[in-house]
């Protein structure tokens, strides 16, 4: 029954082996969200992306804190945050390449560099630190693209390309 808990826990937190990924497995991983954001119409759909969200969250917490019991904190194999951190990043925003590119990029800023609220929140104790920095980190730069567009659009400059 363990050894099953253990394996359950690795095929969720690594998004089925994404996050063995040799060189930067958080940024495949947000690039593989992004991608099937992309070639997943039905994940245009905010309802469906956040009903997508919540469950992934919680599955999250449960498997990171127990690969955090046998890889220890917040091991890098670890992608299900970054799956959900860049879905946030995505819901509700117009369409468009640009809508894309920015949530991608201010996610991952967002998450490497861990500002402020970000960072206190990795310090959660067991999964709920790998989880909440990461869906913080969506939520930031889900606003920040909002800002970025709404900007261009005072301006006077196309927001979608």
């Amino acid at each position: 029954m363990i050894a099953m808990r253990l394996i359950t826990a690795k095929i969720l937190s690594t998004c089925i082996g994404i996050g063995y990924f040799p060189v930067a497995p958080g940024t495949v991983t947000s690039i593989a969200a992004v991608l099937c954001y992309i070639f997943i119409p039905a994940l245009h759909s905010t309802i469906v992306l956040l009903s997508l969200v919540v469950p992934l969250t919680a599955a999250g917490v449960w498997a990171g804190k127990i690969m955090e019991e046998k890889y220890g904190r917040d091991p890098s194999i670890v992608t299900i945050d970054e799956l959900v951190g860049q879905w946030l990043a995505l819901a509700a925003l117009p369409a468009g390449l640009l809508s894309l590119f920015l949530s991608f990029a201010f996610f991952r800023l967002f998450d490497i560099a861990k500002p402020g609220p970000i960072d206190a929140a990795q310090r959660l104790p067991g999964g709920w630190g790998i989880m909440a920095d990461d869906v913080l980190a969506g939520f930031f730069a889900n606003l920040s693209v909002r800002g970025v567009l709404a900007l261009l659009t005072v301006f006077h400059l196309p927001v979608s390309l």
